[in-house]
């Protein structure tokens, strides 16, 4: 019974979990940052392959 209470005491996976997280949310930033600018450099191109080839 001691060794449950001390596994249910213990904070050390929370704190795993919560970096986890954060290392989750920061990686949807990228992600999307990442897109964003990919959508907007795609755009950029055919513009000038546009304007190159009349």
């Amino acid at each position: 019974m001691h060794d449950l209470t001390m596994f249910l005491a213990e904070e050390d996976g929370n704190n795993a979990i919560e970096y986890g997280l954060i290392v989750a949310l920061i990686f949807l930033a990228i992600l999307g940052a990442v897109s964003a600018v990919a959508a907007n450099t795609s755009a950029m191109w055919n513009n000038i392959a546009t304007h190159v080839n009349p």
